[in-house]
Parts: C-alpha cells; structure tokens; sequence
C-alpha cells in the first residue's frame, strides 16, 4: 500500500507526522515496537534511507528510541508523549484558526459554530 504525499513538505516529515498522530491517537502506545525500516519501507512505498531519516527524525525529537539488534520502539516517558499530545492538539488549534479567520469570522463567532456543532453531535 503506498500513499499519496505533497510534495510541499518532504516525505520523511509527512511519515513522522503520521507516526505522531498514531501515537497521539494511541494506536502506538508507550514501548510499541514500531515496523522495520524494510517493512514500513514497502508499507509506505518509500525508499528505507527515508524511513531510516524519519526513525532518526523522531529520536532525535525524543518520540522513540533504537535499541541496538532489537528495533525502535516509542518512548514511555510519560512527559515527553504528554507534550507531544498538547503540541499536536495546538497545531491542530491553530490550523482550524486560521482557516476560519480566512473566512473571515470572528472569534465569537468560531466559538458559537464549535458549540453549535458539538451539540448537533451530541447523539452520535
């Protein structure tokens, strides 16, 4: 299965950024083993140095660690994924922000389409 990538950003970017949405989401959890370079590079129809650049990427970033004959695996300290999890939710924030000041909407007036919408989905 390969994916779809823009090319406005580059590939290993857009692959962490995906790992750290799954982490976020908690489809990977604390101490996961994450997939070989070899498998995740098949799985994302990418060549392996990029996922072996997106595996570096997010060590690097304190989100997983290698050890050494055994994988990479996402890290369980729990401060490091507690700010993980409020920088995606910020970035998420911002974006909805933006878009909607693009709009041309005030605040009051987000605030008032958010809790409109949320009580419309109440039931779901």
């Amino acid at each position: 299965m390969t994916e779809e990538y823009k090319a406005s950003k580059p590939i290993y970017l857009q692959i962490a950024d995906r790992i750290i949405r799954e982490i976020v989401r908690k489809e990977l959890t604390p101490g996961d083993k994450l997939p070989s370079v070899r498998e995740m590079a098949v799985h994302s129809g990418v060549n392996p140095n990029t996922i072996q650049r997106t595996y570096s990427e997010l060590e690097r970033m304190d989100i997983v660690e290698t050890r050494r004959g055994q994988g990479t695996f996402v890290t369980e300290k729990e401060d490091v994924l507690t700010i993980l999890n409020e920088k995606v939710q910020e970035e998420v924030i911002e974006s909805f922000i933006r878009n909607m000041k693009e709009l041309g909407l005030t605040k009051e007036q987000m605030i008032q389409g958010v809790e409109n919408y949320l009580s419309r989905r109440e039931g779901e």
